[in-house]
């Protein structure tokens, strides 16, 4: 027979166990959540929409924002009525701290008639680049980007995309691959082949960006479907892609984006209406994935892979405290000492209603 002395050991090891490894938020690998921008009044949010660039030390975070205006439990609180308003995050000690920039201006309600062709001779290979792919969020005029020498202080542009002859508006968002000098993919969305959905996009260009031709839908067949498409290349011509759904799907190309096949789901279910994965190739190889779960407990989720994306590790938390759905939109970044820099947007109940965008430093060495 078992002593109670030994059930009460084993009861009480386990829960040190449990506090040690399956906590809600894991502690040991978490270094700090700082803010990158939060005003009182003002709705922000997509980091995945507008992109993350980094040099070293220096991080830069694209994000949007307008008026808030609560509307109700289930719905972004931002006045539609206002003009909207681009803004960047920029940190020059590897996200410790964080100054906000506003480069570029969409007050105008002329703005998106204003792109045009982009001559082309762009240099992705340009130490100080920056591609800015921007979608237009009321859906009534053209995809656009912008690029940038000197690490997004400033920026040449509005530049059309094309529609790559599909039904609807392009939803151009801030995920690209640069293969060389004058070589670049963009990962875009377009509507899905009845106009309804989406269907995950792989776009190239090899004049700098003065032409932009269709490679390939990721997933197979008419009914191949998903949004916000990132990609990582593993070789000279292996690229795995993420894209979201209600979870996250995973996408391997043997042949440089020219078809793909589906490897596995990393996650199976992001909360409602799902999250857009962030996906990065750390120095040591790995594969780090950052997600937002929009069901309770509303939380910042990373996951990692050693063999290509092939298997991922348990999801383990970054943050659990988000005050309701709006949070993730992620973009990661890793640092020269090793440690992830993830930014996102989150409502936080020690700031405010408003959403704000913060940034999560952690070590995936732990």
């Amino acid at each position: 027979m078992i002593s109670v002395t030994v059930v009460v050991f084993v009861l009480v090891l386990a829960a040190l166990v449990f506090g040690a490894c399956g906590s809600p938020a894991n502690a040991s690998v978490v270094d700090k959540h700082v803010v990158v921008y939060y005003e009182p009044g003002r709705f922000v949010q997509g980091v995945a929409n507008r992109g993350i660039w980094s040099w070293g030390n220096e991080i830069m975070v694209g994000a949007s924002g307008g008026a808030y205006l609560y509307k109700g439990p289930s719905v972004h609180g931002i006045d539609r009525s206002q003009p909207r308003q681009e803004l960047q995050g920029r940190s020059l000690d590897g996200g410790e701290t964080w100054s906000v920039e506003r480069p570029i201006d969409e007050g105008s309600i002329d703005f998106f008639s204003q792109a045009v062709d982009c001559p082309g001779d762009m240099d992705f290979t340009h130490p100080d680049f920056a591609l800015n792919l921007l979608l237009n969020e009321s859906g009534d005029g053209p995809p656009r980007f912008y690029y940038s020498y000197d690490r997004g202080r400033t920026w040449k542009g509005p530049f059309k995309l094309p529609s790559f002859d599909t039904p609807g508006v392009l939803a151009a968002r801030t995920s690209y691959l640069v293969n060389g000098k004058r070589d670049c993919m963009l990962f875009v969305t377009v509507p899905g082949a009845t106009g309804k959905g989406g269907r995950p996009l792989c776009a190239r260009t090899v004049d700098g960006g003065k032409t932009w031709e269709f490679v390939s839908f990721i997933g197979a067949g008419p009914e191949a479907s998903g949004i916000m498409p990132v990609a990582v290349r593993l070789s000279e011509s292996e690229i795995l892609a993420a894209v979201r759904s209600r979870g996250i799907s995973s996408y391997l190309s043997r042949d440089n984006g020219g078809t793909w096949e589906h490897v596995n789901d990393p996650v199976g279910d992001a909360g409602q209406q799902g999250n857009p994965p962030a996906l990065i190739r750390l120095n040591d190889g790995r594969l780090c994935l950052t997600y937002g779960v929009r069901s309770e407990p509303y939380r910042m989720c990373a996951k990692l892979s050693s063999d290509r994306g092939r298997t991922w590790s348990d999801e383990f938390v970054l943050r659990d405290d988000a005050a309701n759905w709006q949070v993730g939109y992620s973009r990661s970044a890793q640092r020269p000492d090793g440690k992830v820099v993830t930014a996102y947007y989150i409502i936080d109940p020690k700031l405010g209603p408003e959403p704000c965008v913060a940034a999560t430093i952690w070590d995936p060495g732990k």
